[in-house]
């Protein structure tokens, strides 16, 4: 064991998980980061019951940890990656100790998720359908792509309707931004405005603690937390206990909250994927994709350090059904799935054989039936399906499957329909399929058998 290159101040606290709460707030991270790191070291001493120190163990122990996490627990690679960094942390900037089998225990590498992204009509329903007492707040989250906590701990002053713009306060990696704020969401974000000066003018009148003043502010400026422009844009409506300093004030709405009403809306929905406050960021990214602006725009609006991160909505462009046509949508109108035994609506009798399947010799249908989108018109023909390769002769068949001339009656007496289009060759025995009223009949490979020439 060596003393680590750069040493920390010495620290105040005695008790261990003290010292870790000491260290995060020495070094500036998000009470978030606090909290895990707490959380991970509990769960480490209490593995191994409390017997020793965590400066009396080693890598044996840290080893045994991890294992069970991961083939036990059968936690994800985020968790124990998560776990690992709370240990590293613990030996290194807690304990002050350099250990090289630190270095030596590999971090599980993660795989590559693509993001759950909802449709447009899917996001219109969920909004519609989220509690009233959070619609604003999924709308603004969607309209700007901000992540479920930054909407949380918006204030007053981030707001500026003239600009119609959002200015997002220590996001991600304490880095500030700016976001659109949409047109048709200002009328509701007025009324939120309104209806949470309520509560900070009830707060004023009862003498109560203003709101949380980050870093120093509260020193500096006494006043800031009471003032109507620090105050939250949705605050809670119950006060909190601050979880650092013991002090009784208003707080934000709670995310939990937030996100229990938002999986109620998913169910209310009928959305059948996993959706969660989050997929709305991914939604608004991959839209704007979708609407042609530019990567580097949307990588600064969702504030991404680096361009690789926002390239994952590309990828989702590129595999989704708008990108790369299947080659099963070129048949067109020709649903050659499921023929081979398929019953018969039209009353005929046949099948198409797939193993034998040739070449079109003839199509039938009524004459003003459209072409489908992007297969050709036969040659000859009008109005009805062509397919690649038909000789261009169409008719229509009697109701015992053998072809009916232009005004010829059938078998049973009726006269033949009008507007189709002229005889084809009488050829029973040779399969045909029947799609959406039109009949296509079918040439064996190799067969030299050809259609007749129309009537």
């Amino acid at each position: 064991m060596k003393i680590a290159r750069e040493p920390l101040p010495a620290l105040q606290s005695t008790r261990l998980l003290d010292q870790v709460r000491e260290r995060v707030r020495y070094l500036h991270d998000s009470i978030r980061t606090e909290q895990a790191y707490v959380h991970w070291v509990r769960a480490f001493v209490r593995f191994h019951a409390l017997a020793r120190h965590p400066a009396d163990m080693g890598a044996p122990e840290v080893e045994a940890f991890l294992s069970w996490l991961a083939n036990e627990r059968h936690v994800s690679v985020s968790t124990h990656r998560q776990a690992l960094s709370a240990l590293v942390f613990l030996y290194q900037k807690v304990l002050g100790l350099d250990l090289p089998w630190l270095a030596e225990i590999g971090r599980p590498k993660g795989h590559r998720r693509l993001p759950e992204v909802l449709t447009h009509q899917e996001v219109a329903r969920l909004l519609m359908l989220v509690d009233a007492e959070h619609r604003v707040l999924a709308q603004l989250l969607y309209g700007t792509g901000m992540r479920l906590m930054e909407g949380l701990r918006l204030r007053v002053k981030d707001i500026d309707f003239e600009r119609r713009a959002v200015v997002v306060r220590e996001g991600k990696g304490a880095k500030d931004r700016v976001v659109m704020l949409s047109l048709s969401l200002v009328p509701a974000l007025r009324e939120q405005l309104a209806r949470a000066r309520l509560l900070w003018a009830d707060d004023r009148a009862a003498g109560r603690a203003g709101v949380f003043i980050p870093d120093a502010l509260d020193r500096k400026c006494p006043r800031a937390g009471a003032s109507w422009t620090w105050f939250w844009v949705f605050p809670h409506a119950e006060l909190a206990t601050e979880p650092r300093t013991g002090e009784v004030r208003r707080h934000h709405v709670y995310d939990q909250s937030f996100r229990r009403a938002f999986k109620r809306a998913v169910g209310r929905a009928g959305i059948g994927r996993p959706a969660t406050p989050h997929t709305l960021r991914h939604s608004f990214a991959t839209h704007l994709l979708q609407a042609r602006y530019d990567i580097r725009t949307v990588q600064e609006l969702l504030g991404h350090s680096d361009v690789s991160t926002t390239m994952v909505y590309t990828h989702v462009l590129r595999l989704g059904g708008g990108a790369v046509r299947s080659p099963l949508d070129a048949l067109g109108a020709q649903d050659m799935t499921g023929l081979r035994g398929a019953p018969d609506t039209t009353g005929l009798q046949g099948v198409l054989d797939m193993t034998s399947l040739g070449r079109v010799t003839s199509i039938s249908g009524p004459a003003d039936m459209p072409v489908a989108r992007g297969m050709p018109r036969a040659r000859g023909t009008s109005g009805v399906p062509g397919v690649p390769g038909t000789p261009g002769t169409s008719g229509v068949l009697g109701t015992s499957g053998t072809p009916q001339a232009r005004g010829e009656p059938d078998e049973a007496g009726r006269p033949a329909p009008a507007g189709h289009a002229p005889l084809v060759a009488r050829i029973p025995d040779v399969p045909y399929a029947v799609q959406g009223g039109v009949l296509l009949r079918f040439e064996a490979a190799g067969s030299r058998r050809t259609a007749s020439p129309p009537v």
